[in-house]
């Protein structure tokens, strides 16, 4: 299979690096209109720099989407049209009018997937397993302040991927929603029937934090997106008094989890789908639901009334 990566930024360099080690992808093209980075990243991973994207679209069976948001919806109706199996780094496109137009105009049949990546860290699927009536869950994603250029605000930067692990792996129906924040700061709470959902994002941090915590009736689960850990805490049959203080000893498991590297699973996932021309699991419905739910908190969070809950669109 021949793959082609378009955008040599961050996230091109490791695409155009896994794929590069797969053994069923027999060569990867490059092209990325900053040429002298796009010979960089091809010389470092032993792949081909193409001078034009005309020239990598009639060389590959398959695309993965790099580059910056605002181009997504121009660049992915080109690969659309050549009828190529497309990958888009999330989100799917800059505005929701421009994911639902993209949204439209993609083929039936067509392969077109959109790389939420935690949705393949196996931290998630594991507790996603453990799940059973959650009484609360948290999930915090912060990174402490950097000079890389960031499209658009902390919510499709950052919080997009816990709603994507909320919205398609934990949780079905329709919450109402209470958000507050701004550019680089956000939170977020849903309410699933009875269940409180507090999501916060930051670019502010002084210490990156990829956390999930689930509250059950009789246990607690622990969830470290980074190193891949899980440790679930259970509640003791009875508590007792040693001098004048309440003490509880509690069961602590570490679940057993294969670490693995999310984005090179992710992109596994794509290379098999476009060889046994199946459906990405992520796809570009879920991704526009996503980009939905984002562009609802953000709004929400210009209404002076926004400690009043509204329901998601649908």
């Amino acid at each position: 299979m021949h793959i082609g990566v378009i955008g040599v930024g961050a996230m091109g360099v490791n695409h155009a690096r896994i794929y590069s080690e797969m053994k069923s992808v027999d060569s990867v093209s490059l092209f990325d209109s900053n040429r002298a980075a796009t010979e960089k990243v091809a010389i470092m991973n032993n792949v081909f720099a193409c001078d034009t994207l005309s020239e990598l679209t009639s060389n590959v069976d398959a695309v993965s989407l790099c580059v910056p948001t605002k181009y997504h919806f121009d660049i992915a109706k080109k690969i659309i049209d050549h009828n190529i199996p497309l990958l888009i780094e999330k989100p799917i496109c800059q505005t929701v009018d421009e994911a639902q137009k993209l949204v439209n105009i993609i083929p039936e049949n067509a392969i077109v997937g959109v790389g939420h990546i935690e949705r393949f860290n196996p931290v998630v699927k594991e507790i996603a397993k453990i799940l059973k009536k959650p009484l609360y869950v948290e999930i915090k994603r912060h990174n402490p302040a950097s000079a890389r250029v960031v499209e658009g605000s902390v919510v499709e930067d950052l919080m997009i991927h816990d709603i994507d692990i909320i919205f398609n792996i934990l949780f079905a129906g329709q919450p109402t929603l209470y958000s507050a924040g701004n550019q680089d700061v956000c939170t977020a709470l849903f309410n699933f029937d009875e269940t409180p959902v507090y999501l916060s994002a930051s670019r502010k941090s002084s210490k990156k934090i990829r956390m999930i915590y689930v509250e059950e009736e009789n246990y607690t689960i622990e969830g470290n997106l980074m190193s891949q850990e899980i440790s679930v805490y259970r509640k003791p049959d009875q508590y007792s008094m040693e001098n004048c203080r309440y003490v509880q000893d509690n069961v602590i498991e570490k679940v057993l989890i294969n670490k693995s590297e999310s984005l090179k699973a992710e992109l596994n996932t794509f290379v098999s789908c476009v060889s046994e021309k199946r459906q990405f699991p992520i796809t570009a419905d879920q991704a526009l639901k996503n980009l939905q739910i984002c562009e609802n908190i953000r709004s929400q969070q210009k209404v002076e009334n926004y400690l009043h809950g509204i329901p998601l669109a649908a």
